[in-house]
């Protein structure tokens, strides 16, 4: 994919630094991530942007990676 330059804000390049680095990011994947939460925020105003992120985030992971959903109903039948 081809990159373009674009002019940032310091203060916002900063803080995506650090989240990146909390998160094992780059930056650049950092602030593609919130701009596509941001976005789909946007469409979607009654979705936290907390369940939105965690959704893009799974639906980025490899299906090798994923966990398998098991209901809490399921987990809890199962344990008596």
């Amino acid at each position: 994919m081809p990159t373009v330059a674009i002019p940032i804000n310091e203060t916002l390049l900063n803080e995506a630094r650090a989240a990146a680095r909390a998160q094992g990011r780059t930056v650049q994947a950092q602030l593609e991530l919130w701009a596509k939460v941001g976005r789909a925020a946007l469409d979607n105003p009654d979705l936290p942007a907390p369940f939105i992120a965690e959704s893009l985030i799974g639906l980025a992971e490899p299906r090798e990676d994923a966990t398998p959903f098991t209901p809490r109903s399921a987990a809890v039948k199962g344990s008596a």
